[in-house]
């Protein structure tokens, strides 16, 4: 028997952090909202959870620098304990002659100057450049985009009202670095303005991060600005560590919405959509309940909630062949490790806590073997799926907050690149090569600091199925969708859907396959709240 339930205004699925925050901005505006979520905690990608025994981390998502100074403010995280460190430097690369090399903080001219005196001069020429393009998308970011509803180019978005605005504080040259941005690959990018290897890698890891694709690919700059437009404690560009993990940022959240009145559901699994004469108008869920509401948000990735959500049939044709074409998969393969000691790199000898181990270390030392790894996962010519030698980034978080890991003992996040987002059934699929490729990552850093591999006391493996299965990541995808030209601002997810509004009256998108796309910002969350409110008649409405 089906229990219908008819006490709310709006019904969000999912608790991830932008559902939360739309919930928030909702119930500021005097909306009874409930929030559905699968799991057993709220967060989505941003949580804390123990991987061994005694040890916690940041499970997915595991760095702050993207989260909007408004969504702090206006939801009052830092009252309601969130707390963000600073890293004391940016990357840390042990490179493979034994030598290192460190960007960020009072000594990058002399660092980079080592590798070359003309990359020394020009770095702070290209900053300014990305400083100049990034006040501007910072802007857009908050924006809604024009909800272009048949043919898109990048030149009718930069041509709208809302972009020639912010557009007219950029001259000339600013305008062409920004479509440069826009549309060059980031290994193009960066060849034009440095020669050292070391200085691409640690400014082009940012345009893998979570891409599955080469550094050379026509628009993966925008992947690398798009990493780059945060800030922490006001400073631009910087990367932080919030205490207590990522989840302390969601349960901060969610302390919010249930001062605003939130209702917030855990282990309530939402199998289907209800639509009546194509309005948006509840959902069934998977314990047999029927909840109506006059709103439903989704927060999840656009391609699970239209393939395994909406009914076969309720999509138009069109509409239902361009979503399954959606582009999602990332070649993540993200691990949680309990360490007995700090890494003894090689490069940067000794277990006692220095500054590099606070930094991102990054073993990847030139755009040409980002490339290679990408190549070897996506021919699969070597192996079912993965790089011969992986990209890794290794985040000690227990060097800058001590409540992850017993005294004198450490938690490393590695996030890895590039595994093919899947592996084919007769090779046996992910479950079968998870711990194989796990030992690769660990003896890549082993490599370069020979006491890592047995320092792992525990670990936990998370493979793009993974990710998918426990937290919707469809493909491993961390952005819920390929950033791409073809699935950004107002063609994201798709073209007639880019101003939040989905596929159904009365649906709307709030998840990061809406603008402006992944990363733990807020921003989907907020902007698509404004939008509800505005179509409601309702406020007050974020800015």
């Amino acid at each position: 028997m089906h229990v219908r339930d008819t006490q709310q205004d709006v019904l969000i699925i999912g608790g991830g952090h932008n559902g939360l925050v739309c919930a928030a901005y909702l119930a500021g505006a005097g909306l009874k909202v409930r929030v559905l979520e699968r799991r057993h905690l709220v967060g989505g990608a941003a949580v804390t959870e123990e991987f061994h025994p005694g040890f916690r981390n940041s499970v997915a998502s595991y760095t702050v620098s993207l989260l909007n100074p408004a969504v702090i403010r206006d939801l009052r995280l830092h009252e309601h304990g969130l707390r963000v460190v600073e890293r004391p430097y940016a990357n840390f690369l042990p490179l493979p002659d034994g030598r290192s090399f460190r960007l960020g903080g009072e000594h990058t001219h002399s660092e980079v100057a080592k590798w070359s005196a003309r990359d020394a001069q020009r770095l702070p020429e290209y900053y300014a450049m990305l400083d100049r393009i990034v006040v501007v998308l910072r802007e857009l970011m908050r924006r809604t985009p024009p909800n272009v509803s048949d043919r898109f180019v990048l030149a009718d978005w930069l041509h709208s009202a809302a972009v020639a605005k912010q557009l007219k504080s950029l001259d000339m040259r600013g305008r062409r670095d920004l479509l440069d941005l826009f549309t060059k690959s980031a290994g193009e990018l960066l060849d034009d303005w440095f020669e050292g290897e070391p200085l691409k890698a640690a400014l082009g890891w940012d345009s893998v991060v979570g891409n599955f694709a080469s550094p050379y690919t026509p628009g993966s700059a925008y992947v690398l600005l798009h990493h780059v437009f945060g800030e922490v404690n006001g400073k631009a560009g910087a990367w932080g560590h919030a205490i207590g993990g990522m989840g302390a940022i969601t349960q901060a959240m969610r302390k919010e919405c249930e001062a605003r009145g939130v209702a917030i559901e855990t282990d309530a699994e939402v199998a289907r959509l209800l639509v009546d004469g194509g309005k948006a108008v509840g959902v069934a869920l998977a314990d047999g309940r029927e909840l109506r509401a006059g709103i439903v948000a989704s927060n999840l990735n656009p391609k699970l909630l239209y393939t395994k959500l909406v009914e076969p049939g309720q999509l138009d044709a069109d509409t239902g062949q361009r979503i399954r074409r959606y582009r999602c998969g990332s070649g993540t393969f993200r691990m949680n490790v309990a360490l007995s000691e700090l890494p003894d790199f090689t490069a940067m000898p000794g277990t006692r806590l220095q500054p590099h181990h606070q930094s991102g270390i990054l073993i990847g030392p030139s755009l040409r073997y980002f490339e290679q790894a990408y190549f070897d996962a996506k021919s699969r010519a070597y192996n079912p799926g993965w790089a011969r030698k992986p990209i890794v980034e290794v985040v000690i978080s227990s060097t800058l907050d001590d409540t992850l890991a017993p005294p004198g003992q450490h938690v490393a996040s590695l996030f890895c690149q590039q595994v093919n987002p899947t592996i084919a059934d007769e090779d046996g699929g992910w479950d079968a090569h998870r711990d194989t490729v796990a030992k690769l990552m660990i003896d890549t850093v082993n490599e370069y600091a020979p006491n890592f591999a047995r320092s792992v006391l525990g670990y936990e493996a998370l493979s793009p199925l993974d990710l998918e299965r426990r937290i919707g990541l469809v493909g491993g995808d961390i952005f819920h969708g390929a950033l791409g030209l073809d699935q950004m601002f107002s063609a994201r997810p798709l073209l007639g859907q880019g101003a939040y509004r989905g596929a159904f009256r009365g649906l709307y998108l709030c998840g990061s396959g809406s603008h402006p796309g992944g990363g733990v910002t807020g921003l989907p969350g907020r902007n698509a709240a404004r939008e509800i409110l505005k179509d409601l008649g309702k406020g007050p409405r974020p800015d």
